[in-house]
């Protein structure tokens, strides 16, 4: 009876592991392409203009299954590569009353949770985390499309994504209230299937 016993437990565990392996293969990974993913950010200053910036280092990967309704998103931000065009802003950007690069040199978003219509992700739902600080953050997709790129001959899946934060609830208190406390994200994102 206890051989009997075994073997079913065996042979239950020899099935559920291909099933396992088929069901994990089954939902698509994109690699974020570095040339047309990146973060920028704006930030209204003294009520008047608007300050620009980009982070030039993002890189990811995302499982997406449009059928199945499913994504799963990791991406990593590089907080160094803060570009606004002013060398002397840069630098206070990634110094410490800023993003403080040195002691926190990545940004992450992490997402499992997307509102749909149909086979089209309408805004993605997960968590950003600057200076050591996790907080939800919802991404709403402006454009949305896959298709056949002719340079990779693979599929290419992308996007623009618009969101909003409030740096001071990350720490980020330089120059309140003449810089707006409200900071507005701009996501563009291409994945390459792999």
């Amino acid at each position: 009876m206890k051989r009997l016993r075994l073997a079913a437990l065996l042979l239950g565990s020899a099935m559920a592991a291909p099933l396992q392996a088929q069901t994990a293969s089954t939902t698509p990974t994109y690699a974020l392409d570095p040339t047309h993913s990146f973060v920028h950010w704006e930030v209204v200053h003294m009520g008047t203009s608007t300050v620009r910036g980009r982070f030039g280092g993002t890189n990811g990967s995302v499982q997406f299954d449009a059928k199945a309704q499913q994504v799963e998103i990791g991406i990593t931000i590089d907080t160094n590569t803060v570009n606004t065009g002013v060398a002397p802003l840069d630098g206070m950007l990634r110094g410490a009353s800023g993003f403080a690069s040195t002691e926190f040199p990545q940004a992450f978003f992490t997402a499992r949770s997307a509102r749909w219509e149909g086979e089209v992700p309408r805004e993605i739902r997960g968590e950003f985390t600057l200076r050591g600080v996790s907080q939800g953050l919802t991404l709403k997709a402006v454009r949305w499309n896959c298709g056949l790129n002719p340079l990779f001959r693979r599929e290419v899946c992308g996007g623009d994504f618009e969101g909003e934060v409030v740096r001071s609830s990350f720490g980020i208190t330089h120059s309140l209230p003449f810089v707006a406390d409200k900071v507005k994200l701009l996501v563009q994102v291409e994945g390459i299937r792999q």
